[in-house]
């Protein structure tokens, strides 16, 4: 039974052809070759609205544990991925945050996430692991009526050169020509394009040493901000697009998940230390120095996790949904297994 990785630092051991969990499973192995590992570790969060000071208003949803989140375009609705406690899995969900009320946008048993709307707000493109755990994109009316289209299939991602099948969708371009994702190649996590006409072939949109992840267009498609631990660390980096040899490191103490305000003049991400951090941004482009907003807590502790959403920011800047911890979470058994190697040799 091979063993595959679920984000850095936690591994999960995985069956060929099954889905993989929302919630791995965590492990270590010994030099003298015991493993040990934890169960499925849930992380139960509520979804808070929070002003640039810190202050908490009303919460979204109910209580949950949410492995990604965005507001749609024009912040009526709320597209969730939550984790159904009975499976293990994810599913997306569609809140109304004008009348109240939630309704089912996809059905598992499978990985079921990274809901990222078109940008007119009309269709979600999301990942699935309904085809033998091999990650797939697909495309639903917003709605959630109608058929799903398939955007990336198993057979294109097989043909591909990602050394595993953890693609995470991470922006739609503000044309709604491209799609924008992580993928593992080699044994780097980089970022890569689907063109959404004519070849569906991914296209590699940036190769760099260590992992690349939390990609996010700027609100005129001519940046692209991502978290990037190429120095050792994450810090936030930007891009132009298309790729040039022009970059901007925006982050000067380690951070992570950048996010643009809706007229692109203000940049947000979460510091290593637990802190929204606001950053300027001026014609050039130009980019201020990173000023705090307020601490956070995040549910699950904040991890820098490529498949987890903590926080968004409404279009005008002025407030923040954060995924905030309910509780602490329940104790976990770790159980211990000896001569665990001969099971890979069946």
């Amino acid at each position: 039974m091979p063993i595959v990785s679920n984000s850095r630092g936690r591994r999960s051991l995985w069956r060929a052809g099954s889905a993989v969990p929302a919630r791995a499973v965590v492990l270590t192995v010994s030099g003298t070759g015991t493993l040990a590992y934890a169960g499925t570790l849930s992380t139960p969060g509520r979804l808070t609205w929070f002003d640039r000071g810190g202050d908490p208003s009303d919460s979204v949803g109910s209580l949950g544990d949410y492995t990604d989140f965005r507001l749609s375009p024009d912040e009526t609705r709320l597209a969730a991925s939550v984790v159904d406690p009975k499976t293990g899995f994810p599913d997306i969900w569609i809140t109304d945050l004008t009348r109240g009320g939630s309704a089912p946008f996809t059905f598992g048993p499978a990985v079921n996430a990274s809901p990222v709307w078109a940008p007119d707000g009309t269709r979600i493109v999301f990942r699935t692991t309904r085809a033998g755990g091999f990650s797939e994109f697909y495309a639903k009316s917003a709605g959630g009526g109608g058929t799903e289209g398939l955007v990336l299939s198993q057979t294109v991602v097989r043909a591909s050169s990602f050394q595993s099948n953890f693609l995470v969708l991470s922006d739609w371009s503000p044309d709604g020509r491209l799609l924008l994702f992580s993928a593992t190649t080699s044994s780097d996590s980089d970022l890569w394009l689907v063109p959404l006409a004519g070849d569906p072939k991914p296209v590699s949109f940036l190769s760099a040493p260590g992992d690349q992840w939390h990609s996010t267009f700027s609100p005129d498609g001519r940046l692209v901000a991502y978290s990037s631990n190429e120095s050792g660390r994450f810090e936030v980096h930007v891009q132009t697009f298309p790729l040039t040899d022009r970059q901007w490191t925006v982050s000067t103490t380690g951070g992570y998940e950048p996010r643009w305000r809706a007229d692109g003049r203000e940049m947000y991400y979460l510091s290593t230390d637990q802190k929204l951090m606001a950053v300027a941004v001026g014609p050039g482009p130009t980019f201020g120095k990173p000023v705090e907003l307020f601490a956070v807590r995040i549910a699950g502790g904040g991890s820098t996790s490529w498949s987890r959403t903590h926080y968004v920011p409404a279009r005008d800047g002025k407030r923040f949904l954060i995924n905030t911890p309910a509780g602490e979470p329940p104790m976990v058994p770790i159980t211990v297994v000896l001569n665990w190697t001969a099971a890979l040799k069946k």
